[in-house]
């Protein structure tokens, strides 16, 4: 039996910031209370003057593993998700090869089995032929049904009519949507490309993929889900403009169609294309200051549900070719907790909304076993920051495997200090613990 207490810290859970001990005990919280410190244990954990969260869900990552392991893999990517106080991840499935069948989708859970440091699992993949793999998925086991209704790696942009209705009508389990209009992005390619042939700048890049394009596709996907009664999350909202196909009148238990925001649309805007360029190409786009906000007070207001990072790493070579040729994506798996906590400092939003929104609405919504809350009975994954011990992200302390960031050069106000997953103690200031803490998540479906 192993225990460990985190004594004198500042919970903040379930819309409550108190002071109170916590005990672990073979990985799961036993018991939170004031002044535990009469208990013994094997390892204690003095967290004064320090704040405890619990520990990040990810709904949206791309590890890169299997096939493009020379960006990021399992291992190495986990390693920077513990670091940024992300205990447990969900995985997207345009690796290579993608995982459309569920053999494939197997072979990804067991790496992780062997290798990663956080809890996981991992979408199933659609494409417009693989209908029979999707439907044998296990809502138990497996997190979700990813459908790609924009551009993809590989076999997966799923446009046919059918084929989509066939999957909002009969998954098994939520329908996670990547949403932009492939024709939309199409025709505004040809108009940029009339203008400044093939060496578009990339400030252009919000502008091919648009608000139409956004909310063309957006739309479709929620009347779609509407129609067939799916259980349907649109991922990364980029555009003020979505905003409206989401619901804040009811509470997250009874919605059929939920949102997710990310971190960098929360962050950047196309002001910030002139000194980033290609490192902060996502698709969907950073858009106008105008849509950055309005996203923030949909997270605030409760239009959308949870926060994530769409953590999708390339290397600074990928990234210094030009616009078409540089792929969109970026590492910020490790930099998620404290961007938000700098949004805290600035006044623009709650330590208990940031909880709500990357512990337990991720949790809630997909109906993650005992996760997602600091409560007795529930795995100890736990996240311990310094909101007052600024520190500036540089090359040396950038866990991603292709050693850059975004946010390079910026000092962020808070610090991650200590991390758990299941109970077990991965991280602390700077030093990767413990390997192979992580395992399977479950969902109570």
């Amino acid at each position: 039996m192993s225990t460990l207490l985190i004594l004198n810290g500042t919970i903040v859970n379930e819309n409550r910031i108190f002071q109170a001990d916590l005990l672990v005990k073979n990985g799961f919280i036993e018991k939170i209370e004031r002044d535990l410190q009469h208990l013994t244990a094997d390892k204690i954990i003095d967290a004064s003057g320090l704040h405890i969260f619990p520990g990040l869900i990810d709904d949206q990552v791309h590890f890169r593993e299997p096939g493009l392991t020379h960006k990021g893999n399992i291992y190495s990517e986990s390693r920077a998700a513990v670091a940024g106080g992300v205990t447990s991840f969900m995985e997207m499935p345009n690796t290579v090869p993608n995982a459309l069948t569920q053999e494939l989708l197997e072979d990804k859970y067991q790496i992780a089995a062997q290798n990663s440091l956080a809890n996981y699992s991992f979408f199933m993949g659609a494409s417009n032929d693989n209908i029979a793999e999707v439907l044998k998925t296990d809502p138990r086991k497996v997190c979700g049904i990813k459908v790609f209704m924009g551009s993809s790696t590989g076999n997966m942009l799923v446009d046919n009519q059918l084929t989509l209705e066939t999957i909002f009508e009969n998954a098994p389990t939520l329908i996670a949507t990547h949403c932009e209009s492939e024709e939309i992005i199409r025709a505004n390619i040809l108009k940029a490309k009339q203008r400044y042939g093939e060496d578009v700048p990339v400030n252009q890049h919000p502008i091919i993929r648009s608000e139409e394009a956004c909310y063309a596709s957006s739309s479709f996907a929620v009347s779609l889900a509407k129609k067939k009664g799916a259980r349907l999350h649109i991922l990364h909202i980029s555009t003020a403009k979505e905003l409206e196909l989401f619901d804040n009148t009811i509470s997250l238990k009874d919605k059929k169609i939920t949102a997710e925001a990310c971190i960098h649309h929360l962050w950047f805007s196309d002001q910030d294309y002139a000194e980033k360029g290609n490192l902060i190409k996502w698709n969907p786009a950073v858009k106008k200051i105008t849509d950055r906000d309005a996203i923030l007070q949909g997270v605030i207001d409760n239009r959308i549900d949870v926060i994530a990072t769409d953590h999708a790493p390339h290397t600074l070579e990928e990234k210094a070719n030009s616009y078409f040729k540089a792929p969109s994506g970026g590492p910020l798996v490790q930099h998620s907790l404290v961007a938000l906590l700098d949004l805290y400092h600035q006044g623009k939003i709650s330590l208990e909304k940031i909880t709500e929104k990357t512990a337990h609405s991720v949790a809630d919504l997909f109906q993650i076993d005992r996760r997602g809350y600091l409560k007795d009975g529930y795995h100890a994954d736990i996240v311990i920051a310094d909101l007052s011990q600024p520190w500036t992200v540089e090359r040396k302390n950038i866990l991603a495997k292709c050693n850059w960031s975004p946010f390079e050069g910026h000092t962020f106000q808070s610090k991650i200090m200590h991390t758990l997953v299941s109970g077990k103690h991965v991280y602390e200031n700077g030093s990767i613990k413990e390997m192979g803490s992580g395992v399977r998540m479950e969902f109570n479906r």
